[in-house]
């Protein structure tokens, strides 16, 4: 089974905007912590995203790989250094992590390509 993980952003982010014209208040306090939370302060933002993949890995959010794995292959990130964040993923969360593991790993594969 392969995901199309270009795909899955993509609808992701036409409901997305849906829900921000359908309820623009939670949307707006989502958003105003998204750009706390990614403030470089100490760590800087390629970190930061490589922290958030495999909190998707653990959160099993095929979404979450999609926009985090598309955001490191714009920040220049190696396969390696994925790979290495989603060590630690596996690490932490065992069998079911792997499974999300391999997945995030697809979806930093199918940003990579110039397709």
């Amino acid at each position: 089974m392969s995901k199309d993980f270009k795909a899955i952003i993509g609808d992701i982010g036409a409901y997305a905007a849906e829900l921000r014209k359908l309820i623009p208040d939670t949307m707006n306090g989502f958003s105003a912590m998204a750009k706390g939370a990614t403030q470089t302060k100490v760590l800087d933002e390629k970190t930061k995203e490589l922290i958030a993949i495999a909190l998707g890995v653990a959160a099993h959010c095929d979404g979450c790989l999609g926009f985090h794995a598309k955001t490191l292959v714009q920040l220049g990130a190696t396969r390696e250094e994925v790979a290495e964040a989603l060590g630690m993923a596996i690490y932490m969360g065992g069998g079911p992590s792997l499974m999300y593991a391999a997945d995030a790993m697809r979806s930093f594969d199918q940003f990579s390509t110039k397709v």
